[in-house]
Formats: C-alpha cells, sequence, structure tokens
C-alpha cells in the first residue's frame, strides 16, 4: 500500500515458476524434440532460461540466451571442467540404464576432447571472427556470468554448474525412461508469490544501476573538461526516485510488465482488502491456458476456490484464502550446514569418490536419498533410511531450534528417492495443528490462554502446537479435517477448515448449499456493494465514494465476519424478503421495493465525486488565476454559469449544482501568444479554463479545500455530494448472487401483507431459485426470522452452521410454519392469496450500479475532429452507437428513409463538389470566391453532392496513397439537396 501522487496504490502481488528448479516435461508433438527440461536461474534479480532438450536421435542439446545456437550436452560438459567421459557420465549418474541413454550425446562431441576445445567450439558462436584466444576468453566469460549464476559467477563454481547440469540431464532421462512423471507447472509447490518488496528491490535494481551509469558519465565529464571534482553535487538521486515513482504512478514494471500497480479499490471494506490480498498470473488473456485457470488441489487453504472474475481473466487472477501466509525466504546457507552435520554428504565429495574409484559408492548410491536444497542437489544421505532425516528437521523445527520458514519433504518411488527442503522467499504456506499418536498436541488449557490474550497465535508456532506448510510438504501429510476423524496415522488436523475461503467468499452464509459459480458471483459482487468504506470518509477527497447510510450488520452471520472486520463496516441490510409472484414488475430478475420503506431511508445513500483545479505557472511568467472570468475573455460561457461564485471565483460549501454549473472560475493565458499578434489582437488575452461540474451530474456542494501542491501552485479540491434515493433500475443483490434491478416500487398500502400486517421490503420471483440452486438463501430466509424473532444473531458458516432443521423447530416453537411459509393478503383487494408465501429476512446489498450514474441520451452534442461523426460515451455527450446490426434490421425491413436519417442526416453529412467531367472533388479558391475543378480549373461544371463525411475522408485517404476515386454523376443535384 502506497500513497503516489495523492492516490492510493496498491502493488498487486505477481505469481511466478519457482526459480532455480529444474521442471521436465515431455515436448508437443511435430517437433524435433522429444523431452525437455528448464530451469529459470536466478540470482539478485538477474534470470536467465536454460532449456535442455533431448532430440529424437537421442542427443541432448542446450538452449540459453547468451549463445544464439543449441550446445550440445557434452561439449558443455567439458567446457565446464569434466573432460573425460567418465567424469560426464558419473556426474549424470551411476545407474546403467540412464548411462547407456548418454552414448548419443558422447558419440556426438568424439571430436572435442578438452575444455580449451569446448570453450572454443562455444567461443566461435559468441565471438565470430576473432582470435582463437579471444573467443576461448570470451566463452568463458558468458559460462561464468550467464550460465547458472544462481550458482556463482566465478570459475570456482564451474564443478557445481557441472554437477547440476548433470542432475538436470538425470532428471530428464528419468522421464525418458518412464520413472518419473512430467512436473506439473500448476502445483502449488512449484510456484511462487512475488510481493511488494520483491518487485520493488527489482524495479530498484534498474533504477540504482542508471543511477551509477549516470553518475560515471558526470565525473568523466568533469574530468575531461578539467574542473573540480565535487562528488555531492554530480550525484543525481532524483533518478532513483523518480523511476521508482514513475513505475508506481503508472504500474509499468521494469520486464514489460503492466498493471503491477493499481489504484485502491475503495468502495467498500470488503473490496479494500480484497485487492490487497490479489495474486495476477502472468499469463496471457487470449489463450485457453485450462491448466493455468483449474482449481488445483494443492491450493487448498492457500487460494479461494471461489473469488476469481469472469471472463478472460478466470482463473489467472485469484486471491489467497484467510488462512494463507508467504514466507518471506532465509538463508539456506545455515540449513546446509545443519544437513551435513546430521551425515548429508555433500554432492562434490561423492563425485571426488566416485571419480576415485569407490566401487562399493558406485554400486550403492541409487539406493540412498538425494537431498535438494531450494531446488539444488547439495548432497546424498548415505543411510538407508531417510525418513529418520525428514523426523530430526521436522524435530528441530517444532522445537525451535531451526527457523519456522523451513519445510521439508520426503519424496520415495520405485525408482525415486528424494528428500526437498525448501527455505526460500514467496511459497504459500498454512498453518495446521500438530498430531502425534493420533491426539492433537495443543491442550485446552493453552486455548484458554489463548482466548485470554496471555498468548498470541505465533507463540503456538514456537512453541510447536501449529505449524506452516508448504505445498510441497503437504503432499508428505495426512490431515484430518475434524477431530472426531482422527486416527493413528493421521500427522495433522485442520485448524478451521472453512478458512480455505477468501476475504470475500467469507461474507456468503451457508455457501455450501449454493451451486459453485453463484458463490463466485457474490464474490464479485461483495466488492461492488455500496457500504461504509472508510470511518474517516467526512475527511477524504476521493475521486468517487459511495456511502450507505443505514448499515446493518447481517442477522446471519459466519464466524468470520468479526475477524475480517465487516460487522464493523457493514454494507448491507436486513430487508423483509417474500418471494413472489406479483404484478408481473419483477420478471427476469427484477425485484419489487416497498416504496414506503425507501421513503423510511431503506438502501439509502449518498454518492460523493472530487472536483480539483491547479494555479499552474507557465514559462514567460505567464500564470493562471483563480477568478470570476471577464466577459471579454475567450470563451467566456455567460453570466449565468457563474452566478453561484463567490468573489474570490470559489463556490461555497451547501450550494445546490447541476451540471455544466461552474464550481472554480478560472482564467489562463493563450496558449500561442503569436496567434493574437498575428492578427494585432491586443486586447484579447486570457481563455476561460473554469472547473465545471461533470455533464449528468448535480448534488450539493460538501466541502472545499483550498491548498497547495507539491509545486507550490494553489490547488483547489471541491467535493460533491449527491443523495441517491433507490429508484427503478437500481441494482441489488443478496449474498448468494441472486442479483436483479429494481422493477416497481409500490407504496405500503397496495404491497401484499401477513395476518400480523407485515409487508415485505422486497419480493423476488420464485423463478430466481430453482434453476439456479441457490438454496443458501432459502436457508438464510428462514434463520434471519429466527434471529430476528428471537432477537439474537444466527451462525451459517460454510458446514459449522445452525442446520436447517434446527431452525425449522426454532420457528416452529416461535408459533410460526416450519417452512419459512406464512398466509399473505393481496393489499389491493384485501384478498387472500392462494398459496401461503415464503417470507423471511435476508441480507441484501446495494450495488454501485446505479441508474443516476448510466441514464444517458442526446439531441445535439460535440463531434470528433476526424470523423465529424457523435462523440462516444456518456462521459463526452456522446451520441448512441448505431451499429452494422441495427443497419442490416432497417435495410431488411425496407426503411430506406430512416435509414438515411440516421446515418447520414443526423451523423455526418457533408456537401462536396464534384467535377462531372472528371468526377474529382473540386477546392475552393478565395480570390476566385468559387469552387475549381483540380484538373479543368475554371473550366470544370461542379456540383454539390451531399454524403457522409466519413466517405469523404477516404477518398482524400485513398487520394494520399496515390489512388484517385472518382465520382461518377448520374443526376445533378442543387445545392442544398438531399
Amino acid at each position: 500500500y502506497f500513497i503516489i501522487n495523492g492516490s492510493e496504490r496498491v502493488i498487486v502481488t505477481q505469481e511466478d515458476l519457482a526459480p532455480n528448479r529444474v521442471f521436465v516435461d515431455k515436448a508437443k508433438e511435430g517437433t524435433n524434440i522429444t523431452h525437455t527440461a528448464k530451469v529459470i536461474s536466478a540470482s539478485a534479480g538477474y534470470r536467465v532460461p536454460i532449456i535442455l532438450d533431448r532430440l529424437k536421435d537421442g542427443t541432448l542439446v542446450i538452449n540459453f540466451p547468451p549463445v544464439p545456437t543449441k550446445i550440445p550436452f557434452v561439449i558443455m560438459m567439458r567446457a565446464l571442467g569434466l573432460e573425460s567421459d567418465r567424469d560426464i557420465v558419473l556426474a549424470v549418474s551411476t545407474d546403467p540404464a540412464i548411462q547407456n541413454e548418454l552414448l548419443p550425446s558422447l558419440l556426438q562431441a568424439r571430436d572435442i576432447k578438452t575444455q580449451e576445445d569446448a570453450l572454443d567450439y562455444i567461443g566461435s558462436r559468441v565471438a565470430l571472427g576473432q582470435a582463437r584466444e579471444a573467443r576461448i576468453e570470451r566463452a568463458a566469460q558468458i559460462i561464468d556470468n550467464y550460465f547458472l549464476p544462481h550458482l556463482g559467477t566465478t570459475p570456482a563454481d564451474r564443478l557445481k554448474k557441472a554437477l547440476y547440469l548433470g542432475q538436470m540431464a538425470n532428471k530428464l532421462l528419468e522421464l525418458v525412461l518412464g520413472r518419473r512423471k512430467p512436473d506439473d507447472k500448476d502445483h502449488y509447490a512449484n510456484r511462487r508469490l512475488r510481493l511488494a518488496g520483491d518487485l520493488l528491490a527489482q524495479l530498484f535494481r534498474v533504477a540504482f544501476k542508471q543511477f551509477i551509469k549516470d553518475f560515471k558519465y558526470q565525473v568523466e565529464r568533469h574530468r575531461l573538461r578539467g574542473r573540480k571534482l565535487n562528488l555531492r553535487a554530480l550525484a543525481r538521486p532524483d533518478i532513483v526516485t523518480d523511476r521508482l515513482r514513475h513505475a508506481l504512478a503508472t504500474g509499468n514494471w521494469v520486464g514489460g510488465r503492466t498493471g503491477v500497480s493499481q489504484i485502491l479499490d475503495r468502495t467498500n471494506w470488503i473490496s479494500t482488502h480484497s485487492h490487497l490480498r490479489r495474486t495476477v498470473a502472468p499469463l496471457s488473456r487470449g489463450q485457453p491456458h485450462f491448466e493455468a485457470r483449474d482449481l488445483h488441489p494443492t491450493q487448498w487453504g492457500r487460494i479461494c476456490p471461489f473469488e476469481t472474475p469472469e471472463g478472460p481473466n478466470c482463473g489467472l487472477v485469484k486471491n489467497l484464502a484467510l488462512s494463507a501466509h508467504i514466507s518471506v525466504g532465509i538463508d539456506p546457507r545455515p540449513i546446509i550446514e545443519l544437513l551435513k552435520d546430521l551425515g548429508v554428504v555433500p554432492i562434490e565429495e561423492i563425485f571426488y569418490r566416485l571419480r576415485a574409484g569407490d566401487e562399493e559408492l558406485e554400486a550403492n548410491l541409487t539406493k540412498y536419498a538425494k537431498v535438494f536444497v531450494d531446488g539444488t542437489l547439495i548432497g546424498y544421505y548415505l543411510k538407508e533410511d531417510a525418513s529418520d532425516l525428514v523426523r530430526k528437521i521436522r524435530g528441530l523445527r517444532r522445537a525451535g531450534k531451526i527457523h519456522h520458514e523451513v519445510n521439508i519433504s520426503y519424496l520415495r518411488t520405485e525408482h525415486l528417492n528424494e528428500i526437498y527442503v525448501n527455505c526460500d522467499a514467496g511459497r504459500v504456506r498454512r498453518p495446521v495443528l500438530i498430531v502425534e499418536n493420533g491426539k492433537v498436541k495443543i491442550t485446552r488449557d493453552v486455548i484458554e490462554r489463548l482466548r485470554k490474550g496471555e498468548l498470541r497465535f505465533s507463540d503456538l508456532v514456537s512453541m510447536g502446537y501449529i505449524e506452516y506448510l508448504d505445498a510441497d510438504e503437504e503432499e508428505d501429510a495426512y490431515i484430518a479435517l475434524d477431530p472426531e476423524d482422527l486416527t493413528p496415522e493421521h500427522t495433522h488436523l485442520e485448524v478451521w477448515p472453512p478458512a480455505i475461503v477468501g476475504i470475500a467468499a467469507a461474507t456468503i452464509p451457508y455457501a455450501e448449499h449454493n451451486q459453485s459459480p453463484r458463490n463466485a458471483y457474490q464474490s464479485a459482487m461483495a466488492k461492488q456493494a455500496v457500504g461504509f468504506y472508510s470511518s474517516n470518509f467526512h475527511l477524504r477527497f476521493d475521486s468517487r465514494a459511495h456511502f450507505l447510510h443505514y448499515p446493518q450488520k447481517p442477522i446471519v452471520q459466519t464466524r468470520f465476519l468479526d475477524v475480517i472486520g465487516y460487522n464493523d463496516r457493514p454494507s448491507g441490510q436486513n430487508f423483509v424478503v417474500a418471494v413472489l409472484s406479483f404484478t408481473g414488475y419483477n420478471m427476469e430478475d427484477a425485484v419489487i421495493i416497498n416504496k414506503s420503506s425507501v421513503e423510511r431511508g431503506l438502501a439509502r445513500s449518498t454518492f460523493f465525486r472530487e472536483y480539483s483545479t491547479e494555479e499552474l505557472r507557465y514559462a514567460g511568467g505567464q500564470r493562471d488565476r483563480i477568478e470570476i472570468p471577464d466577459p471579454s475573455v475567450r470563451g467566456y460561457r455567460g453570466r449565468d454559469h457563474y452566478r453561484l461564485l463567490d468573489e474570490d471565483g470559489i463556490i461555497s460549501p451547501e450550494i445546490p449544482v447541476s451540471s455544466g454549473d461552474v464550481l472554480v472560475g478560472k482564467t489562463s493565458p493563450p496558449r500561442f501568444l503569436e496567434e493574437y499578434r498575428e492578427f494585432g489582437l491586443a486586447g484579447i488575452s486570457r481563455r476561460d479554463t473554469s472547473l465545471t461540474l461533470r455533464h449528468g451530474d448535480k448534488g450539493i456542494v460538501d466541502s472545499v479545500i483550498i491548498t497547495v501542491s507539491a509545486e507550490g501552485n494553489r490547488l483547489i479540491r471541491v467535493k460533491v455530494r449527491d443523495l441517491r434515493i433507490p429508484e427503478i433500475g437500481d441494482k441489488f443483490a443478496s449474498r448468494h448472487g441472486q442479483k436483479g434491478v429494481i422493477g416497481l416500487l409500490i407504496p405500503q398500502y397496495d404491497m401484499p401483507y401477513t395476518p400480523e400486517g407485515i409487508t415485505p421490503d422486497l419480493i423476488i420471483n420464485p423463478h430466481a431459485l430453482p434453476s439456479r440452486m441457490t438454496v443458501g438463501q432459502l436457508i438464510e430466509s428462514i434463520a434471519g426470522k429466527v434471529g430476528a424473532l428471537a432477537g439474537k444473531l444466527i451462525d451459517g458458516t460454510p458446514f459449522y452452521g445452525k442446520k436447517a432443521d434446527e431452525l425449522q423447530k426454532e420457528l416452529l416453537l416461535l408459533g410460526y410454519p416450519a417452512d419459512g411459509t406464512e398466509p399473505m393478503y393481496d393489499g389491493r383487494t384485501g384478498e387472500l392469496i392462494m398459496t401461503p408465501v415464503f417470507i423471511g429476512i435476508v441480507y441484501y446489498q446495494r450495488l454501485h450500479h446505479m441508474v443516476a450514474d448510466k441514464i444517458h441520451a442526446r439531441a445535439r452534442g460535440p463531434v470528433q475532429l476526424l470523423t465529424r461523426q457523435p462523440t462516444e460515451g456518456r462521459a463526452r455527450e456522446g451520441g448512441l452507437r448505431f451499429g452494422e446490426m441495427e443497419r442490416d434490421c432497417l435495410i431488411g425491413h425496407g426503411a430506406p428513409l430512416l435509414l438515411q436519417e440516421r446515418l447520414l442526416e443526423n451523423s455526418d453529412k457533408t456537401i462536396i463538389y464534384v467535377c462531372e467531367e472528371c468526377g474529382l472533388i473540386g477546392w475552393y479558391d478565395r480570390r476566385k470566391g468559387k469552387y475549381v475543378c483540380p484538373i479543368h480549373g475554371d473550366k470544370g461544371k461542379l456540383h454539390p453532392v451531399a454524403v457522409s463525411y466519413a466517405f469523404k475522408l477516404l477518398l482524400q485517404e485513398l487520394m494520399s496513397m496515390m489512388i484517385y476515386p472518382r465520382i461518377m454523376l448520374k443526376d445533378k443535384i442543387e445545392s442544398g439537396g438531399g
């Protein structure tokens, strides 16, 4: 969360593939490649993708950006210092089946036998035409700096790189032999989230490089000119500041990413917090990417299963679950040292022993577990039972001896025996309770101390009652949902299963009774509800804001609402809702609302809009002036428009204003002083640039602030408020994705009523329920009724709320039918409605889509400069589009005069003069005072022709391409003819 240029901005979390990890996959058919292994080697912000491909002939080749061609695997191994075939084979595997797969690669590189030859081979592809020594030096430099840079950038690190590349080949060949499956890129163990710190570090790195480059240039320039060096004066720190500020203000990040920084959504409390917990995957929106968009099992407890947009962003824009926590990352070196102390033999030592001919080790190595730290093989655990090492690490973590962010998992199959230790940043982890021998470690005393505030959640982690698991370690755990499910085999217990949802979906009561898409719709609409977005709203100057007058906390709660602060800042009201087909005005998702309830304040809100203007200074001593403009000023609007201004040219609070009224009078110097001097107009010197109320807006001036901008200019900010009383066309929604607009407002005396005299606030059509299967709304209606009658809040937490049959029993005890229906009378006739009506209390949200913001019509108005057709959009007072389909309808209908009236007379009709001899458009000769033909001059006979201005533009654009279209005249049309 940042404040940039006076607006709140948020850096949206970016989802990425985990760096420094090898991913193997089968290649697409139709290429020369059968299988591929890829690693994104990332070190201090520098990322290099390295790809190892297996071709159809069995050879292995390497692709990496600094070298334009593919490099054979064996040549790269030799360039890294492993010259003999035996060394290369041992660096890959001691398994004969895998070693046999290397034979085609060894044969391919049989002519290049030494490290120097291998470096020359690579150098000849990057340093063409240079001497052998220069080529070798350039190749060595590329290998050290750009090949697997996360392992180091010095010649001493080449063995590490060779062994890493060997393991890369080993993993690829295991896939070829069917010993492992292709890696799942959508598994959350293979995903990392990049938060604000990581993204800002990346930005700062680029900005700081720019700063150093500039500093170097300034120093060299001063030295060449023989001036005395003053380093403080030469350093320009604003380079860093400007780069950071520009990226945060525009959202354009290094690496070509856009939309990384966004304006914080302040519609309501839920929308603000949801925006801060959003994640974005950097995949193209146009392609299907079905697997990437799907809900993956490893997202349980990490990503909300409901909260994702509809449309092209579906499944790519996600939100964190309530229990999710993202690792910060720790230094892996102490963990590597600890593993060595616990018996892990470093990979370099293993390699030296194999090279020296340790036959026993070579024969048994495949039985031992490989140990990976952050994706890099660091050694082997030379004992039969590797689960012993995993238990020790977990024990140390639970005892608080090592950092709680360390996660360890153990993969054991028929062919694989691997331990993975993760310490890196960006892993999504979630808390679970530790279970030992079928019993939870945490006791009731500890929970009581937690409730009293003696302990915090973090204390439970350090005391070993709770631990955070990442997706890798969770594959190695057996987690029970409820304490009743526990068996001796279980390793963990969920802290609270409903916490798998995100902030927006946490507002849905009885969500388990709804069809899944309905919960997704509510997750989106919870962020559009008008509510109580900030407790200091009357002091804030948001560009636009809605405020609900009488927000209520829901009668039917979920246990999350207090946790996320929703009950303190709600965005809805408890409505009495009847399910009834009444008058026909609630067809197709429309709702009927009690007009008297609205008059009493139901769903009433205020809309605030901020207007601002600044007194700017210009070159040459010119500046803007805030004043009531003089009638001599260019663009003067007329006295009536300035009637509301005080003597200082600024409007006062509490004055009603409507569309086009001036809020702040302002005059500016002319854009081009020469344009007046040319015509000798000395008197006209200024133009009107007053701040006016937007087209279509109305309201009352709420507050006015006179302040100073960062540049020292006077800044005026005016906040206008508009009372929004619900009217026909305004949008409402329950918490179950049941949205609808008001179809009719009926006075209370015409509304149906129960024998007790209760009239509903809202009537919803029964057809809204069966196909959508939002049973949650029906249960909420009964629960709300029980809550209202008994004067208590009802728990509607998914899976753990009060059950429907219990609610029905309570309703019976309160003297009402158990099914939630009641007899009702028609308010217009007083007759009993033939069937009992389902009536209860449902929490409804008023959404910010209001008719007052959308209503638009136009008779006359501005036109575009280029085509002279009406502008587009409500904000620009645009016309309503008459498109191709509408045109087709009128053609099919046989209404050519109406078609001509729409597309010509009322759009961009213009008269052009056409020569009857050559068919070219004539031009106006000012000296002769008439139109002349470009070919025949005065002799040409020109006739006026009515055409669309867009057609005239097309003709002239064709002329600019040296194509001369000619218009053949059949009838001579009189000037002004149709």
